[in-house]
């Protein structure tokens, strides 16, 4: 049965050497050597064998050329060129990959909805909108995602970091997206205004948000109490309530919170933060709800209209 296995094994590997018009054929030693060689490296996938191990890093491998190609991480050489822009590459996969920008190549479709991508690891990540897969899961509170990328940006909450600064004002956020966001309150620049009341927004998807309260849609409804919402993001929110979840928390007293926003509020009691100021007397509030209560001593202070010394 063996005997069997292996030369259907040999005839895949002579048929992968197929001889074309003009070449010398492989002999049948030559073609047996590649495939016990391909065997035996197949078969480190099983075992966990990595025989070969970068001196630089540690890091080991399967296959030599795996560590070959590796090397140039450390060596910084780029021995792949793209003949339409002569951009350079540290292997050949990644330049085929970027010659489908040239060519407008998308190789993945996707059977459900049609869309084509140019990388297989796209086209993964694609489908499991349609499948509802979530391999990657938070080892802290077992929240899983679709994409790596997501848990990696989700660990985030728990670790604390935020590595995206603000070079205006020092703020920093959890993902290159919320500093994007966070940047319009500088710019001032509200480029997309509500075609009913003309009420403008920094970023599209604000403007969206906003066209549904003229609308009424509320398309995301809560199983467990029926309650809508207009956003998904407002419906996550409110489930935390029957779930109990409260994936925010403090890095500096483990304090945990359902939402973003009230880990913002807690933490400025650590910073000593106070960015809502009145703009009568220049007194400071960590809390906006704080400023407003305040203003009202001023609203006292004016005078009423005519009264006079």
């Amino acid at each position: 049965m063996e005997e069997s296995e292996e030369s259907e094994e040999l005839s895949e590997v002579e048929e992968e050497h197929h001889v074309k018009p003009g070449e010398k054929p492989l002999s049948r030693s030559k073609t047996k050597n590649t495939f016990l060689k391909k065997r035996k490296n197949h078969i480190k996938i099983h075992t966990g064998e990595k025989s070969f191990t970068c001196d630089k890093c540690g890091k080991s491998f399967t296959e030599t050329a795996n560590l070959k190609s590796h090397m140039r991480i450390h060596t910084g050489e780029k021995a792949f060129m793209c003949d339409q822009c002569e951009k350079r590459f540290s292997n050949k996969r990644n330049l085929d990959h970027h010659l489908r920008v040239h060519t407008g190549e998308k190789s993945f479709t996707c059977d459900q909805c049609g869309k084509s991508y140019r990388d297989s690891g796209y086209f993964k990540s694609h489908m499991r909108i349609h499948t509802g897969e979530k391999p990657f899961m938070c080892d802290q509170c077992e929240k899983r995602f679709a994409q790596r990328q997501s848990l990696n940006v989700h660990m985030r909450i728990h670790t604390g970091e935020k590595p995206f600064t603000c070079d205006q004002c020092g703020k920093t956020f959890l993902s290159a997206s919320n500093l994007k966001k966070h940047l319009t309150v500088h710019t001032k620049e509200k480029p997309h205004s509500c075609s009913v009341c003309g009420k403008s927004f920094s970023l599209l998807e604000y403007l969206h948000k906003h066209q549904k309260t003229h609308t009424g849609v509320r398309e995301y409804m809560c199983f467990e109490c029926e309650k809508t919402f207009t956003t998904l993001n407002n419906l996550k929110q409110h489930q935390r309530i029957h779930t109990g979840e409260k994936p925010y928390k403090c890095s500096h007293c483990d304090k945990r919170f359902s939402q973003s926003s009230s880990l913002r509020t807690h933490e400025r009691i650590h910073t000593g933060e106070k960015p809502h100021t009145c703009d009568q007397c220049g007194k400071s509030f960590s809390i906006k709800s704080r400023l407003k209560k305040h203003m009202k001593i001023h609203a006292l202070e004016k005078p009423l209209s005519g009264e006079t010394n």
